[in-house]
């Protein structure tokens, strides 16, 4: 029997501002341990802290730009255009243009805060 997501769980989300981070599909929401899938808008100037992630995950951005840092440079990606990380690679997002970003996450497995391992 397929299961219906009635709608997506709120999570709190790490950064110098807020930004909103909607699971449809992971350990929180569906209780799905494979993968998780979120929809976050970010606004301009939000910045995480770095993180070396146990997870590969793909991003498309929808609107605005994602600046994805990495140790070998950087990514500016724009509405339409998409970037996988891979797991044990240091990585930072932000949203340093109006109007912010707003994307799609996909982490395999799923997104859990014990294998994101946050710089401190």
């Amino acid at each position: 029997m397929p299961t219906f997501i009635q709608r997506p769980t709120e999570i709190a989300a790490q950064g110098n501002v807020p930004k909103v981070i909607r699971e449809y599909i992971g350990r929180v929401n569906s209780k799905t341990e494979a993968l998780s899938i979120a929809h976050m808008k970010s606004p301009a100037g939000w910045v995480e802290p770095g993180q070396t992630p146990e997870f590969t995950e793909y991003t498309i951005v929808l609107v605005g730009m994602l600046l994805v840092e990495h140790r070998g440079g950087s990514h500016d990606v724009r509405a339409g255009q998409a970037i996988i990380t891979h797991p044990g690679e240091w990585v930072r997002y932000s949203s340093p243009e109006s109007p912010g970003a707003e994307y799609i996450a996909v982490c395999l497995p799923a997104f859990s805060p014990q294998s994101v391992h946050r710089d401190e």
